[in-house]
């Protein structure tokens, strides 16, 4: 699963599964656009890269901006004048609310970070990619996509959902260029995603079931780590997934078989 000569571009890069999946394309050999929210988050995974021997760029932006993408795709083009991986990783828990209190202002933030800057990412990344053929992996979600128990994440899962089936599209129409689609649902993962999340009088509308082993089979309630989605990440961005677009993976110790 070598990368070398190849460039990726990975947004949402500065923590959590962005920035391990930086860290493993780049120890794959490719050169790694980090591109973070925050300009210094983005910084400080680069230079974790350099100090690993690895090379890159780093970039700060907002993936809902569609004027600033395109700026950012076209430094790309000038600095490395090829891409070959994306991963469309940016995205905000957003707030979980009952459906009369969430606002359409709050689901409009929701849906447009996570949607429609997956759309916007794939969108200008796309005529690069075609040149040379290449791999995007969308990160989803379980929610939306096999679970429907988190009561309020409505506007969550809505965007989930809606990052399928955009990939699923676009591997088709991209499929004639040798650039593969595909999308990783991660369940409960220990990142920071988190922290963006605001849950709202969730009380009365929450269906209350209690699992006393935890909600993952496979590790007993144990999350997943960031390095466990990288590495399928890494996979596939590859030449070991080849065959392989317009498949979703989930990568959750069987939560969502559970929840």
């Amino acid at each position: 699963m070598r990368l070398d000569g190849k460039v990726a571009l990975v947004t949402g890069a500065g923590s959590g599964i962005g920035r391990a999946s930086a860290l493993a394309l780049a120890g794959a050999g490719a050169a790694v656009v980090v591109l973070g929210h925050r300009k210094e988050h983005a910084d400080d995974v680069l230079a974790e890269i350099e100090r690993a021997g690895g090379t890159g760029m780093a970039v700060g932006g907002d993936v809902a901006d569609e004027a600033g993408m395109a700026g950012i795709v076209d430094q790309v083009d000038e600095r490395f004048g090829r891409l070959d991986v994306v991963l469309a990783n940016a995205g905000i828990n957003g707030v979980w609310a009952p459906l009369e209190e969430l606002t359409v202002d709050e689901w409009r933030t929701t849906i447009d970070t996570n949607l429609t800057g997956t759309f916007i990412t794939v969108k200008y990344a796309a005529p690069l990619l075609r040149r040379n053929g290449g791999s995007v992996v969308v990160t989803s979600s379980i929610n939306g996509t096999r679970t429907f128990s988190n009561t309020g994440a409505s506007a969550y899962s809505s965007s989930k959902a809606g990052q399928v089936a955009f990939a699923k599209m676009v591997a088709v129409e991209l499929a004639q260029d040798r650039v593969r689609v595909n999308v990783i649902c991660p369940g409960a993962i220990e990142t920071e995603i988190d922290d963006n999340t605001e849950q709202r009088d969730l009380d009365d509308v929450q269906v209350p079931v209690e699992y006393p082993e935890g909600q993952i089979p496979l590790t007993h309630g144990r999350p997943g780590s960031a390095q466990q989605v990288a590495d399928l990440v890494l996979f596939l961005a590859s030449d070991a997934a080849a065959h392989i677009t317009g498949t979703e993976v989930w990568i959750d110790g069987g939560q969502s078989l559970l929840v």
